[in-house]
């Protein structure tokens, strides 16, 4: 054990030391981030140099199943572009990261992304927690980020380099009470979220539209992670009078609400959103015993669209099981960064101006009408049922006075 200890030690110090002299080359031997102000030094590194897209998940800890399918969206993503000839005659090469779910790890990737890999963009695959402790740096280093799938809208607020690729909680809400009240038809109406800015913000969004449209919340009652207890909240909201049920939750969460309110025959409609959209967390875990529950999404699987149909059976060649809207939605930003990057340059202010003037792209999850100024998306809500224990098309909200952020 000694000797073993001794070896390591050695071999810890050896990496130290190549780590210190690689972060010392990267800032020019001057203590300063190396600017990135060239997009990845474009000139300098040759006409083949490969253009650098950095990414992060939460490839482990408790949302790993969202990480993983995030990080496999983005490896066929990479793939594609290099096979139609990359970006400008250069291939793309993926610099991934593992956040764990945790900001602090992100803050460390977003410095290591810019300092040490010198990426020219970068794509989020992680929750509104990482991406938004992440966004200033790359903001402040002027290192355009696009936020895949999280929802919080104070990621584009960060700056004029940072967009959000899927609509905002808000919006996504308001799409809810419009499938709830409208046609669905409820009156009162109880709301059970996750206690955290995704339930918050979808919440925020949907009890302000349902309240406009006549509908009145009976309850409102927020859980943390790993809730394995939701009979008694289901009970007292059906006693307060509640004729339907809005779930804003994550597969496992959502997983268990679906077991309890099955055992409690409840017949009520039951309105979901994305946070449920996932086939290893919730479908492959409670399968038909979800059906009838429609949800706010942004995959439509149904879409005649053959790109989207060729999507969803590339993906599950690949990795053995179907997208969900995680996957859909990195495979997205990956292809509207690339889009931007033909069609203005590679530089930072290149790609920010491509972004931004993003029209009717047909995208997986969607066509993407525009960004805003505040480089919010604006896109429709899918709508899915539950059907034998899958995902169909069930509508689409579209009306531009709701999906504006």
């Amino acid at each position: 054990m000694s000797r073993l200890n001794r070896e390591t030690r050695r071999a810890l110090a050896a990496a130290a030391v190549l780590l210190i002299a690689t972060f010392a080359a990267a800032c020019g031997g001057g203590g300063k981030p190396a600017s990135n102000a060239q997009g990845n030094n474009a000139g300098s590194q040759g006409s083949q140099a490969p253009i650098k897209i950095g990414f992060f998940a939460p490839e482990s800890g408790f949302a790993a199943a969202d990480g993983q399918s995030a990080q496999d969206a983005a490896k066929l993503a990479v793939d594609e572009i290099n096979r139609s000839g990359g970006i400008q005659g250069r291939p793309v090469r993926l610099v991934d990261y593992d956040d764990g779910s945790d900001a602090k790890q992100a803050v460390a990737i977003a410095n290591k992304l810019i300092n040490l890999d010198h990426v020219t963009a970068v794509v989020s695959g992680s929750y509104s927690d990482q991406t938004l402790a992440a966004a200033p740096i790359f903001q402040r280093n002027h290192v355009p980020m696009i936020a895949a799938y999280a929802v919080n809208p104070g990621i584009p607020n960060t700056g004029s380099y940072i967009f959000q690729q899927s609509f905002t909680g808000t919006v996504e809400g308001r799409a809810g009470a419009v499938l709830a009240v409208s046609q669905l038809g409820g009156k009162k109406i109880a709301v059970v979220a996750i206690d955290n800015d995704f339930g918050h913000s979808l919440v925020e969004g949907f009890t302000q539209e349902a309240k406009q449209l006549g509908a009145s919340i009976v309850a409102t009652d927020y859980n943390q992670f790993g809730e394995k207890e939701f009979t008694p909240i289901i009970q007292r909201d059906l006693a307060k009078g509640a004729d339907l049920f809005y779930l804003v939750e994550y597969g496992p969460e959502g997983s268990q609400f679906i077991r309890e309110w099955n055992a409690l025959g409840v017949k009520k409609p039951l309105v979901g959103t994305e946070g449920v959209d996932s086939t290893t967390e919730f479908l492959q875990v409670v399968g038909k015993q979800a059906d009838g529950m429609v949800i706010t999404t942004n995959l439509d699987r149904d879409s005649q669209n053959p790109e989207v149909q060729r999507f969803v059976k590339d993906f599950t060649a690949r990795f053995g099981h179907p997208p969900d809207m995680v996957a859909a939605s990195t495979y997205d930003a990956f292809f509207v960064l690339a889009h931007a990057m033909r069609s203005t340059g590679l530089s930072p202010e290149e790609i920010q101006k491509g972004l931004a003037s993003i029209r009717d792209f047909d995208a997986i999850t969607g066509k993407i009408l525009r960004y805003t100024s505040n480089r919010e998306v604006v896109k429709p809500v899918q709508l899915q049922v539950v059907k034998n224990g899958e995902f169909h098309h069930y509508g689409i909200v579209d009306d531009p006075a709701l999906i504006q952020p």
